[in-house]
């Protein structure tokens, strides 16, 4: 009789125990977010750059699973128009310029990792995962007097160049503040995106051996619970 009796016991501290650790959510949530970006490329022979401002924005889809200890454990799916490229940063003073913007469409596929209160209240939370993006366009913009043979003639070859790939992927993350009310949830989120893949052919007889995109993202957003 004790020893089912602690039999007992025991399976019941560890059913409690494991409802502790892992609780099950199923929570699916919409939003909107738009905000600027701040974007170079990381390119081999260098380019002296400027960040180049853009805009961002798009819509996405949230689904939570689990908490976790403290954490709160969602997949986030989103599909975004996101600006990026680059701007020359001339060491002459001839007033010169060129900037080079490149128009995307991404789609971020993020562990959404959050801690604070829930149902409402104020949450931190880590976005992090893979991203693709296609290219929709690019323009190029010259201004002052050019003459590209006058630029260092391991660059020359930029300016006009085609793109190559137009298909992008990499790695993306960042950190945000989401407070979350019954009239929906209000979220900042600043992110970083580092590119994998090139804009332009690297092998040993192109012109570029690395031309990979870097993308700093500043977001506002706005979501509603749908269940």
């Amino acid at each position: 009789m004790n020893r089912i009796l602690t039999t007992a016991i025991a399976l019941m501290l560890t059913l409690a125990a494991s409802a502790q650790i892992e609780e099950r959510r199923n929570m699916f949530e919409v939003g909107l977010a738009g905000g600027a970006t701040f974007s170079s490329m990381d390119l081999q022979p260098t380019v002296r750059q400027k960040n180049l401002p853009g805009l961002n924005g798009g819509i996405s889809m949230r689904y939570t699973t689990e908490k976790y200890f403290n954490m709160i454990c969602a997949a986030q799916l989103e599909v975004n128009y996101a600006q990026r490229g680059w701007e020359e940063d001339f060491d002459d003073k001839t007033g010169n310029s060129y900037s080079r913007r490149l128009n995307y469409l991404e789609i971020p596929f993020l562990a959404h990792l959050a801690f604070g209160k829930e149902p409402y209240g104020l949450q931190f939370y880590i976005n992090l995962g893979p991203q693709v993006g296609i290219l929709l366009g690019d323009e190029e913009t010259y201004e002052g007097t050019w003459n590209i043979e006058s630029r260092p003639n391991a660059t020359q070859s930029i300016y006009g160049k085609a793109v190559d790939n137009k298909f992008d992927y990499g790695i993306t993350g960042g950190l945000g503040l989401e407070l979350r009310t019954k009239a929906g949830n209000f979220f900042v989120e600043g992110r970083y995106y580092y590119g994998l893949g090139d804009i332009f052919n690297n092998s040993k007889t192109d012109d570029f051996g690395r031309s990979a995109n870097m993308t700093i993202t500043a977001r506002l957003g706005y979501s509603v619970r749908i269940f």
